[in-house]
């Protein structure tokens, strides 16, 4: 004899999470409230390129740059601890949502902006040269 199984109805699967509506997510809030978790809004931090026009065909439909080329880094786990604790404050503190990817391509695009900005006097120049 075959046995039947239960699966949840349409309406469970496309159900609403958040919104103008009072529904699951404000329950969630209260329960959140009445905890004693504060209500933080975090939000992921959009890729803005320089020029609009070059990668505007690379942006896929959530906003995300496609990258074409991978490079392979390997770190302390000191080093990957600390770019951890970083994440997690942008998060907590900031509000600001972004993988640890994100974080590494944004510190690099900030040393090699300042070593063309300012040479032998970038930080970058001064820190290899210790």
């Amino acid at each position: 004899m075959a046995r039947r199984v239960s699966l949840p109805a349409a309406d469970d699967l496309f159900r609403r999470t958040g919104g103008d509506d009072d529904g699951p997510a404000e329950g969630r809030a209260g329960a959140d409230a009445a905890v004693g978790k504060p209500q933080t809004t975090v939000r992921a931090v959009p890729n803005q390129p320089d020029e609009p026009d070059a990668a505007e065909g690379k942006r896929g439909a959530s906003g995300r740059i496609r990258h074409d080329e991978k490079m392979t880094v390997y770190v302390t786990s000191d080093e990957l601890l600390d770019l951890e604790r970083t994440r997690l404050e942008l998060r907590a503190v900031h509000g600001l949502a972004v993988d640890r990817g994100r974080l590494v391509r944004e510190a690099i695009d900030l040393v090699l902006a300042d070593f063309h900005e300012n040479g032998d006097d970038s930080l970058l120049v001064r820190s290899l040269t210790r």
